[in-house]
């Protein structure tokens, strides 16, 4: 793709030292044909609209901090966390735990509205394989020992279980209305994420048997994350606006906090002592004491804010912003924004490559995936998926251990 620099009105030379903005083009498809955008119907999932959202090929990147061109050149003079005090110590280095070091890259996208998987070849941007799975996929799943894929039908009662050294169905487990999957830190408990059912499912991840299904007296539960230590969870509940405290070891529910709008993702943060949750409904990420249950601040991040990825040095927190067409970047250690990407599409669940050069964003209403430069925030390509685009994982990837979702690693 190439870009060109432009500066916003007449103000060139003043605009010049302080913003770098990226035009590009659209991006060729598989094939080398270009990529075009499908409106798919949103999904009533809390989304404003699709409309409005910017088109594909205006894709354009603007640095929010005047002077600074990179989030590399913002990192560098950040002090930098200890292993020993970073929960995702495991992660930062890009390295493959060695039981998947042979395993070939590949990029799963779920298309939860034409119960597809379409995979691709995150090297050569290439479509290798689409098949069918359940109906309404959500999101594809790493085992925590990383051993097996699961592809999460909501509307089949089924997870599809993948091999990820083949990319093959190698079986089916039935479970009742999976939206989402995770797993403790531990390992010793899956936990099915029934968000039609107002549950979590705390299940064997074995053997599946259920341990214990602990209700959820608010609408929406649909993504969490864990404590650093796994003896607690916080969950959202979209439809209520209620996080939600759950004890993994009791499996009962031990605190809330009210936050209002649309709650969606939610990721611990490097230190271990705050939670970030996107709000799709006040359009940024609440900041929340776990411990005292109490939102510490509010960010503004941009329209429909949706999915989190930590950075791969972990000095910033990636958000999309589905409604918005953008991608906004937070600095951990200062807690403020520091950068929006104009990406364009509906960008919604996010993975990053081993190495952290790349995300990868699922642009739901647009049927495509979204790669971008995460120092420069350029986009560059969009790959055509499915109706829906999802929840996709990029695996293998960097960790020791999968607490599930779409790819959560530590």
């Amino acid at each position: 793709m190439k870009f060109a620099r432009g500066a916003l009105g007449g103000a060139i030379a003043l605009l010049a030292t302080s913003l770098l903005l990226f035009q590009g083009v659209a991006a060729a498809g598989p094939g080398g044909r270009a990529a075009q955008p499908v409106l798919d119907e949103p999904p009533p999932d809390g989304g404003s609209a699709a409309a409005g959202a910017p088109a594909l090929g205006a894709v354009a990147a603007e640095i929010l901090q005047p002077g600074i061109r990179s989030l590399r050149q913002l990192a560098k003079p950040e002090p930098v966390l200890p292993d020993a005090l970073n929960v995702y110590a495991g992660t930062i280095s890009g390295e493959l735990n060695p039981r998947v070091a042979g395993v070939k890259p590949r990029v799963y996208i779920p298309n939860s509205n034409a119960n597809t998987v379409d995979v691709y070849d995150p090297l050569t941007m290439k479509l290798l394989d689409h098949f069918r799975v359940g109906a309404i996929p959500h999101h594809v799943t790493p085992s925590w020992d990383l051993s097996k894929l699961y592809v999460e039908n909501e509307g089949s009662s089924s997870l599809t279980v993948l091999d990820p050294v083949t990319g093959r169905e190698t079986g089916i487990v039935s479970v009742p209305y999976p939206y989402n999957l995770y797993f403790t830190p531990d390992g010793s408990k899956a936990i099915v994420v029934v968000e039609r059912l107002a549950r979590l499912d705390f299940r064997d991840p074995n053997t599946w048997q259920l341990l214990k299904s602990v209700p959820i007296p608010w609408r929406g539960i649909d993504h969490l994350d864990f404590s650093a230590d796994g003896s607690y969870l916080i969950g959202s509940t979209e439809w209520s606006g209620i996080l939600v405290k759950v004890d993994t070891r009791s499996m009962e529910i031990t605190g809330s906090l009210n936050v209002g709008g649309l709650p969606i993702d939610v990721r611990l943060s490097p230190d271990g002592k705050v939670f970030y949750v996107t709000n799709q409904g006040r359009h940024g990420v609440s900041i929340v004491d776990p411990l005292e249950m109490k939102e510490l601040a509010f960010l503004s991040t941009g329209r429909g804010a949706h999915g989190l990825q930590v950075s791969r040095d972990t000095h910033f927190l990636y958000v999309s912003n589905r409604d918005a067409g953008s991608v906004s970047a937070i600095d951990l250690a200062t807690r403020k924004v520091v950068a929006t990407w104009r990406t364009g599409g509906s960008p919604d669940m996010l993975q990053l490559s081993p190495d952290g050069k790349q995300l990868w964003a699922s642009s739901r209403y647009y049927g495509s995936v979204l790669v971008i430069d995460t120092d420069s925030g350029q986009v560059i390509t969009t790959l055509r998926a499915g109706a829906g685009a999802h929840g996709l994982t990029y695996f293998p990837n960097a960790g020791l251990i999968s607490l599930g979702h779409n790819g959560v690693y530590r």
